[in-house]
């Protein structure tokens, strides 16, 4: 699933934004975009929002797609990429809303990409900069996450829950069907990739603090999170090996 295209083929780009009540951070965040990105077209998908969230994207120039419920974060990204599958993108970067992700990192991730150096660009705060705090035990997760898919993998892989990511036309379909988790996901994704076949490159980045409102990592929500995505990498894991045996068969060799 490789693909060694260059940036000269990738014409068409495509920024997507899963919103949830970010009414009040959309203002200061587009605008940015805009500014850093210009020749991106920009999908804000509307998950479920019960603020002006759909209303404030449409008045500052972002296509929006509205879910009527809302889906959590991987269902709102996911609709992202049948959006850019559906209307033939080549590329497209994931980015938060709520102005964590800083759109100057906007044109690294890409190149990565379009260069033909990887299917998947991943941003890495740890290799960039990291300019706020988290919850001590997202970050213990994070460091078990990281230290399970490097050595799955065979790569060192600094942050595998970074959702600052840019992919190419067949990542992009390959998440549009029913590869993509619905809830959390990070770092079983990667694994996903891996077992595919892509190829996936991280690129330092900058990540910032959100700019209002609640994050959805708050509260009790990181121990649900590292509980969650500890599952996740575990079935992912077991799925590999379920569909290795049935390779091999029986007598051990592979078919």
């Amino acid at each position: 699933m490789a693909s060694n295209a260059n940036s000269a083929t990738f014409r068409h780009r495509l920024i997507i934004m899963p919103a949830h009540n970010e009414s009040e951070n959309l203002p200061k965040v587009i605008p940015a975009v805009r500014a850093t990105a210009p020749e991106y077209d920009l999908v804000v998908v509307d998950d479920g929002s019960r603020d002006d969230t759909a209303r404030v994207a449409a008045r500052l120039g972002a296509a929006v797609v509205s879910l009527p419920v809302n889906l959590g974060y991987g269902g709102a990204v996911q609709t992202g990429f049948r959006y850019a599958v559906r209307h033939g993108y080549d590329l497209a970067v994931v980015m938060d809303a709520d102005g964590q992700h800083d759109p100057a990192s906007v044109p690294l991730l890409a190149e990565a990409v379009a260069s033909g150096a990887a299917d998947v660009a991943v941003g890495s705060r740890f290799r960039g900069r990291m300019n706020y705090r988290q919850p001590w035990i997202k970050r213990l997760g994070m460091r078990v996450f990281a230290w399970t898919v490097s050595r799955v993998t065979g790569r060192e892989v600094t942050d595998p829950t970074s959702g600052f990511q840019a992919l190419n036309a067949a990542a992009l379909r390959f998440f549009a069907c029913d590869n993509y988790p619905v809830d959390y996901p990070d770092a079983d994704t990667l694994l996903i990739l891996h077992y595919a076949g892509f190829r996936v490159a991280e690129v330092p980045v900058t990540m910032r603090e959100r700019i209002s409102g609640v994050s959805m990592h708050s509260g009790w929500k990181p121990i649900y999170y590292v509980g969650k995505m500890w599952l996740a990498i575990s079935m992912v894991l077991l799925r590999q090996k379920t569909r290795l045996s049935a390779r091999r068969g029986d007598d051990g060799v592979t078919r």
